[in-house]
């Protein structure tokens, strides 16, 4: 039978972080992830009931606990508050520059307007492109790939159509001004949309990045992590205590993880009842 004291589990768990930096140091690559390693190693104290949990509960299951700690520190290093915060900084960044982009498309749209009556109208002309496909050819004049396979048959349905079948230049800029003014924002991933849902930032933010990131690597989206599982809320805390490196100060507690898991449920609930029918 095997001898699942806290020395044991501990062990088991830091022989699998301490095979993981070995393979992300002989291949150069991870140096976040080898820092929470370092970070776990050295709080092995804090975590020995942390580690005997995960074993029990995960250490029958073929890769399961390895993935576990995979995903626990992949997510301490890109969802640390400090990235978190990066994330909610560049959200706003993009949703300004979109402002920007349908602003300065729209000008530019009404000064090629101007610019293409004054043509008509002035008795002057600048020679500036005024056929879409022009500007299509000047813009890929660098890419291979296009004058090797694009160019000619564009020339060729150029020849064929002529202008009054193609959008104006300024119709383009139009179309990215709309673009923009409608663009709706949406995480790339669900751990970034988990670690990013709070109106403001928080300690809640990693627990809810940790938490998408054991559901996508659950065996119910085809991975080895057992769906469903329930950790202790003293070990989660634990977890997020030593990864993220956090202080005496900072510390946070079994109390304040089952007030998260609370507030998660609620707001769980609330969700699930404005869908139902």
């Amino acid at each position: 039978m095997a001898d699942n004291r806290p020395s044991d589990t501990t062990e088991i768990c830091e022989e699998i972080l301490r095979t993981e930096k070995q393979y992300n140091l002989d291949h150069e690559i991870l140096r976040s992830e080898n820092v929470i390693i370092d970070r776990l190693l050295g709080r092995r104290i804090e975590l020995i009931d942390a580690y005997s949990e995960l074993h029990h509960k995960l250490g029958a299951q073929p890769h399961a606990l390895k993935i576990f700690l995979g995903a626990l520190l992949s997510t301490a290093a890109i969802w640390s508050p400090e990235k978190i915060m990066e994330s909610r900084d560049g959200r706003q960044r993009l949703e300004a520059v979109n402002a920007l982009v349908a602003e300065k498309a729209s000008e530019l749209a009404a000064l090629l307007r101007e610019r293409e009556a004054l043509h008509n109208d002035s008795g002057f002309a600048g020679n500036t492109h005024y056929h879409v496909c022009r500007v299509i050819e000047d813009a890929a004049r660098e890419n291979y790939l296009f004058k090797s396979w694009v160019r000619d048959d564009l020339r060729a349905l150029r020849g064929r159509f002529d202008l009054k079948y193609w959008p104006r230049i300024h119709h383009f800029m139009d179309a990215l001004a709309l673009d923009a003014d409608n663009a709706e924002l949406e995480a790339t991933d669900p751990i970034t949309a988990a670690a990013t849902t709070g109106l403001r930032a928080s300690r809640a933010d990693f627990f809810k990045a940790l938490f998408a990131a054991i559901e996508e690597n659950s065996t119910a989206m085809h991975g080895f992590i057992p769906t469903g599982l329930k950790l202790t809320d003293g070990t989660l805390a634990s977890l997020a205590n030593c990864a993220l490196d956090l202080g005496p100060d900072d510390l946070v507690d079994s109390g304040y993880v089952k007030r998260f898991r609370q507030r998660e449920r609620n707001s769980a609930q609330v969700r699930n009842a404005d869908i139902a029918p």
